[in-house]
Formats: C-alpha cells, structure tokens, sequence
C-alpha cells in the first residue's frame, strides 16, 4: 500500500483516501476511490443519492469500514488523517484493519452532525454539549460548562440551556448537534446533509451558523448537501460525485456556472429546477 500522497508544495493533506472500496453486498458504492482534503479547506460533496457521498464520511466517523478485497495491488484501500492511517493500523511492519481501541483514538479528532440532530432527549441542551467533554474528554463540569455556554451563544442559543431538545424547533435541535460537536474541539467536522430534515422556513438559520463557523475557524469541513447555495458559498472546493468515482471537481464558482461534464450539467440541472 502507498504511502500518504504529498502535493508538490510538500503540504500533507489532512484526509486522504487512497484507492478506497467500499461495497454492501453485491453493490459497490466507492470503487478505488483516491482523494483528499487539505487542513483548513471546506470541500463539499454533492450528486444523485447513491453516489458514495454519506458513505465517505460514515468511513471517517468508523461507522463503516473499507471492504476487503483480493486485489493484491489495493486490498481495498487505506484511509489516512493528518499523515497516519486511519481505517489501518501498523502491525508487525504491515497495515492491517484497525482495532476498536485504535480507532476509538483516531476518531477523537472527527466531529460529525447528522440529519437527525441525534440529540438526548433525557438530557437538558446543555448536558447535552457537555456530556462528551467530561466522559470523553474528560473535562472537569466547570470546564465543558464554560465550553458549552460559548458555543450556544455561537449557535444563537444562550437561553435554551435549561430546556428539553423536544421544546426545541428542528433548526434549534440541529444548532444545538453544531454545538455538541464542535465542543470537542475536532479538526474535522463532517456534515451529513444536515439541513434535509428541516422544514423550509428553519434552514437559513442553520446555514447562517455554519457560515459563521467557516468564516471564524479553521476548521476543516467535509460536507454533503443538496443545498446548492450553501455549498456555492461555503466551499473551497466542490466535488461532483456519481457511482462512488469523482467525475468533476473544482472552485464553486466553476462547477457552478461552467460545469465541464455532461453528469454534472444534468444533475445542476435537476437539483436547481426543483
């Protein structure tokens, strides 16, 4: 297996998948996927559903795991983060599939928010922000408190600290899942179309904060989305996916206004006229 790929100026990519597969059964979502991500860059994913999208940040949260495969050239691939492999480990001199432990030590640095906020609703909000700084990160109370207050204000939601999730609309449930992750501090934070389970009229909101979070931190960001704009204004880069391979990719402005490949015209196309 290869070694992480370095760019000609010597930058080490944070994220880097290296000829990746990834199958369910008999279908094979990511074929020999390479690519990566650059620290601080903001790269979004879009295409039809289907195209290995969630799949790849599933990978990055270790919800899934590289499929195997007899192909002695790429085995099914390595995921590295920030230089080290991810998806593998080193052991007597090879990469072999990562252990749990391993893995539970690597993921520490990836934040992820999902579609559906996946809050406790038996926690109030702000247990809910705290509760992985002190039994994941081991933060004293006063410390993950102090943490979770900052961030709520970030969110817009200093005064909904002392209620339930379920007194809460979607758009507050999904600020309160931004908070929760970034109060672990992650280098990467994975965005699972996080917007889709909103109705209409909350979605701004949400953006606005994640535009926030762009424009004031250097956090990396990998996001997938179906919302155009967003991606337009957010993204250092966009990559157009289709049948796990990268078809297109580029600046927002010109996948936007000049896409080059046909599946890209047709799926901006579909996706703007809706």
């Amino acid at each position: 297996m290869q070694s992480p790929i370095t760019d000609p100026s010597g930058a080490e990519p944070l994220i880097e998948f290296d000829r990746v597969d990834k199958s369910f059964g008999d279908l094979k979502v990511l074929d020999k996927l390479n690519f990566r991500v650059d620290p601080g860059e903001r790269v979004t994913l879009i295409g039809p559903s289907g195209s290995g999208k969630t799949t790849i940040l599933r990978l990055l949260m270790t919800l899934e795991k590289v499929t195997p495969t007899a192909d002695p050239e790429t085995e099914g691939g390595v995921i590295y983060v920030e230089g080290k492999p991810y998806s593998h480990m080193e052991k007597g001199g090879k990469l072999v599939p990562a252990s749990e432990r391993w893995l539970r030590q690597r993921r520490s640095r990836v934040g992820m928010v999902f579609q559906q906020f996946n809050l406790f609703p038996n926690m109030k909000v702000l247990r809910n922000v705290t509760e992985a700084q002190v039994h994941v990160a081991g933060r004293s109370k006063a410390e993950a408190e102090a943490k979770a207050g900052e961030l709520l204000e970030l969110v817009g939601l200093s005064e909904k600290a002392d209620e339930y999730p379920a007194r809460l609309s979607g758009g507050q449930q999904q600020r309160v899942a931004i908070a929760r992750a970034l109060a672990m501090d992650p280098d990467i934070l994975l965005l699972d179309e996080v917007t889709s389970a909103l109705d209409p009229e909350l979605v701004a909101d949400v953006l606005a904060v994640l535009r926030d979070v762009a424009e004031t931190t250097s956090i990396t960001m990998l996001c997938v989305t179906h919302e155009m704009g967003f991606a337009r204004d957010v993204s250092n880069r966009v990559l157009m996916f289709d049948n796990g391979q990268i078809v297109e990719q580029g600046a927002p402005e010109a996948i936007f206004s000049e896409p080059q490949e046909a599946r890209t015209q047709d799926f901006l196309r579909a996706v703007l006229a809706e």
